[in-house]
């Protein structure tokens, strides 16, 4: 008799993948945060890589782990992120992108992912990403279930710098169609006055690169939008609430705007 063994990747004391604030809200924001965390399995030590690499860019959003917790306090929204870092498996990543486990992120190359089995992904797979996306579909089948109305908000922060190249935006909206959310988004960015803000930049959503919106808010016909925040700007915890607080103020003005348009009741 053949014996089957399915090898497991996080020990029984190790954080639970899934972040969750707010569980019964009912705010018609539902904030979700792909790169939240960067812990890495103490089976995969580290992945071969220093401190100093895994507290960049490369390992998750930084920044917007404050961001995204200030803000679904002060909606008093629901928040689910991931913490486990995007090096592990990206969890904004379809299986098929060469991000979903990457060998190479930007000009790093991450030992510990190179040359793993199919038996190693698929525990990545399983252990990592299915609680998280799960988590968000049975939230989304709730709200659904109960006629609760939902305005997808998923929060990323971008690198000030990339390939030498400098990055002039302060903030970008993300989509693919968002149903009237992203025009609205912009409208009212750009009303600040002193922002530069990117327009699907300085990344656009697609079926190919990403899953978070396409799967999510997509494929539901959900109200949504991706939003990117500029690291430098959130570095710090001052620059985290003053952009939580921005943000809170104008996603009030967007339901007030999308209740008066009869897209989301109450």
């Amino acid at each position: 008799m053949t014996i089957s063994f399915t090898p497991s990747l996080l020990d029984a004391d190790e954080v639970t993948p899934v972040r969750e604030d707010n569980a019964e809200s009912t705010s018609p924001f539902l904030i979700t945060c792909d790169h939240y965390g960067r812990l890495i399995p103490a089976s995969l030590s580290k992945l071969g890589l220093s401190a100093d690499e895994l507290e960049r860019h490369i390992a998750w959003d930084i920044g917007i782990a404050g961001v995204a917790t200030r803000l679904a306090k002060a909606l008093g929204a629901h928040l689910i992120a991931q913490r486990y870092s995007r090096l592990v498996i990206d969890c904004n990543r379809p299986f098929e992108s060469p991000g979903s486990i990457p060998r190479l992120s930007e000009a790093t190359s991450i030992p510990g992912n190179d040359g793993i089995d199919s038996d190693e992904i698929a525990a990545r797979r399983r252990e990592i990403f299915a609680p998280y996306h799960t988590r968000i579909a049975q939230t989304l089948d709730r709200r659904a279930e109960k006629r609760m109305p939902t305005i997808l908000i998923s929060l990323h922060s971008f690198t000030p710098l990339y390939a030498g190249v400098a990055r002039p935006w302060h903030v970008g909206t993300l989509y693919q169609n968002g149903y009237g959310l992203p025009p609205l988004l912009l409208e009212l960015l750009r009303a600040e006055g002193s922002l530069v803000v990117g327009d699907n930049e300085p990344y656009a959503v697609s079926d190919a690169t990403d899953y978070t919106i396409p799967v999510h808010g997509e494929r539901r016909r959900l109200i949504n939008s991706g939003i990117e925040i500029r690291q430098d700007l959130i570095t710090e915890a001052s620059g985290q609430e003053e952009w939580a607080e921005r943000l809170a103020r104008i996603l009030r003005v967007v339901e007030g705007r999308l209740l008066a348009q009869g897209l989301v009741k109450r």
